[in-house]
């Protein structure tokens, strides 16, 4: 094997999010996150456009695939609009946005919540000190 050799991936082409219930979380995803449904296959999947990487909610299709997905993070522009959105939608947010870290030339801030089925994601945010003038 070459260990100079790569796979060659070039981006996400899709992520997968497990859900039990199609229907109520596809609302969830299109309704409170607002995310552009592409298609869906009955009450089986659903996909969406999350800044050109689709997200596919779908069944388990067996037992061992049956568990929360990975975190996303979803990045805005403004996290306490974005948080209060969510408490106005009834989102269960695991608690209220705050410092992750301080970089050199911004804050990251966070705020994880739970879609309908249990799974993490998380607001993320770049905050930017006022530009001196």
């Amino acid at each position: 094997m070459n260990p100079t050799a790569t796979l060659g991936v070039q981006r996400i082409g899709q992520i997968a999010i497990n859900a039990k219930s199609i229907p109520s979380t596809t609302a969830f995803y299109r309704d409170v996150l607002g995310l552009t449904f592409l298609f869906g296959v009955g009450e089986r999947m659903a996909f969406f456009d999350c800044g050109g990487v689709r997200l596919m909610l779908s069944q388990p299709s067996s037992p061992e695939l049956d568990h929360p997905s990975s975190i996303l993070y979803l990045v805005v522009a403004d996290i306490d609009a974005a948080f209060d959105h969510l408490k106005r939608s009834n989102v269960v947010c695991l608690h209220e946005p705050a410092l992750a870290a301080r970089m050199p030339d911004h804050e990251l801030w966070l705020c994880p919540f739970r879609d309908p089925e249990g799974n993490i994601l998380s607001l993320m945010c770049e905050k930017r000190p006022p530009a001196a003038g």
